[in-house]
């Protein structure tokens, strides 16, 4: 069996910019083992799809721990590496983070700036980029090379300045979690073209973008010097239209 440390070595090796790894986004066993039976190298688990799937909210209405039970049957289920959508980290010391994230079984985790345990509020960027360095000194200590995805949600913020002001500030936070120790950078949102060459050239460590199902493609991302795509909700979206189709005629 490869070992959690082997696994996320291998893992952050798939991320190159311009030959993206593709993260199709799950929620449960059932939709890991199909993205692991397709092929796919990686999965991620994402927070609003895996929240909609155990009838909670998203932003943080489920507890780390039942998380946790959910992420155990997904590596359980399948061998291939699992990165965690942690949202703002419920609230959680960074040590018991990476703590329960290894006995789990998956070897990385998305970390936001929206604090959803305070009403939402966006971290400062040394803040959010101080969280980044103490995941990654739990994860120095338990031995482990943690891939860590830092996001900021300032492009999602209209209240946090002009459009050219919002890609600024992402660039400060993200190259300030990627000195912090972050493995990837994610400046979350749907990027013109433009804003996204700029970010993907102006940032000093792969950078996660989101792809839709059946709309975009790993070549439009590769152009773009993209080293990962996950799919958010999008693909459990995709896949409740369709079922939709199918139910619609038996009604």
């Amino acid at each position: 069996m490869t070992s959690l440390a082997d696994k996320a070595t291998a893992f952050l090796d798939l991320h190159q910019p311009g030959n993206p790894v593709i993260l199709p986004t799950v929620w449960d066993a059932w939709s890991a083992k199909l993205v692991a039976e397709a092929g796919f190298r990686g999965l991620t688990i994402g927070s609003h799809p895996l929240a909609d799937s155990m009838g909670k909210a998203d932003k943080e209405g489920m507890t780390f721990a039942e998380v946790l039970v959910r992420v155990r049957e997904i590596t359980a289920t399948v061998d291939i590496p699992v990165s965690v959508d942690l949202e703002s980290g419920y609230a959680e010391k960074p040590s018991r983070i990476i703590e329960g994230l290894l006995e789990a079984g998956a070897i990385g985790f998305n970390i936001e700036d929206s604090v959803h345990s305070e009403g939402g509020r966006l971290r400062s960027p040394q803040e959010h980029a101080d969280l980044v360095a103490e995941l990654r000194s739990a994860a120095d200590a338990a031995g482990v090379p943690v891939v860590i995805n830092a996001r900021t949600d300032v492009f999602l913020r209209p209240d946090t300045g002009t459009a050219q002001e919002r890609l600024e500030s992402t660039l400060t936070r993200m190259k300030l979690a990627a000195q912090a120790g972050a493995s990837v950078l994610y400046p979350v949102g749907r990027h013109e073209p433009e804003v996204q060459r700029t970010l993907t050239a102006e940032l000093p460590l792969p950078v996660n973008a989101i792809g839709l199902p059946g709309q975009s493609s790993p070549a439009y991302f590769a152009e773009l010097g993209v080293a990962r795509v996950s799919f958010g909700p999008f693909f459990q979206a995709a896949l409740t239209e369709q079922a939709n189709q199918l139910l619609a005629g038996w009604r």
